[in-house]
């Protein structure tokens, strides 16, 4: 199991970046992101932390520790902006925190997201035709969720990156232990939304390939 969306205490998550990595460990993972919220008033203070943890616990861990943020509820023109500090700042996963329906995110945050070239659109529930077909053509991977508040949406955007060719990845956003699941869990729950083997063992390999190239060049 792979989870490429994940919270700590570093910002609304429950459990230390140590605990949150620790869990998933136990449960089997090979790989998981660390994205806390990040806009301007506290990506300087969230990241050098998440990435300096990342490199501690990657020295003796048999778990690989991504660090990275996830860009949220930040003004149009803040998103390029925030996803290149991050990036220029140790950010290996640039995750943006997409137009869900259960949020009032600013509309267009979906495309600004895209343009900027983020790695991850979470939980993109109102996701356009257009922009899933902007999101194919510049390989912005779109979150499959299993957050109960954002999941309502996952058929919309399963049809529409499939009718556009758009990758897609599965990703708990996980804000405590309890949301972690296996990867059995993970592979029923992608089931239940309609996708067959071979599109679920594809989902699999998209978070494999990030994992793999980010391995690459560590």
């Amino acid at each position: 199991m792979i989870d490429l969306h994940t919270h700590t205490l570093l910002s609304d998550g429950e459990l230390l970046p140590s605990e949150l990595v620790r869990r998933a460990q136990v449960k089997g993972y090979k790989a998981i992101a660390l994205t806390d919220h990040v806009d301007s008033s506290n990506i300087d203070f969230v990241l050098p932390r998440i990435v300096k943890v990342s490199e501690v616990l990657n020295k003796d861990w048999e778990i690989f520790v991504i660090p990275g943020v996830e860009v949220t509820h930040a003004p149009l023109k803040e998103i390029p902006v925030l996803v290149k500090y991050a990036r220029k700042n140790g950010a290996k996963i640039v995750v943006v925190h997409g137009e869900t329906v259960s949020e009032p995110v600013i509309p267009g945050t979906n495309r600004c997201a895209i343009e900027a070239g983020c790695d991850i659109l979470a939980h993109p529930g109102n996701i356009t035709d257009d922009d899933m077909a902007l999101a194919a053509r510049r390989g912005v991977l779109l979150e499959i969720t299993t957050r109960s508040s954002h999941s309502p949406a996952n058929g919309h955007v399963i049809a529409l990156a499939k009718r556009f060719g758009a990758k897609m990845v599965l990703d708990n956003d996980s804000h405590s232990p309890d949301d972690l699941i296996t990867a059995e869990g993970a592979r029923v729950f992608l089931t239940k939304l309609g996708l067959n083997s071979d599109e679920i063992n594809q989902i699999f390999r998209n978070s494999e390939e990030v994992v793999n190239r980010l391995k690459a060049v560590s």
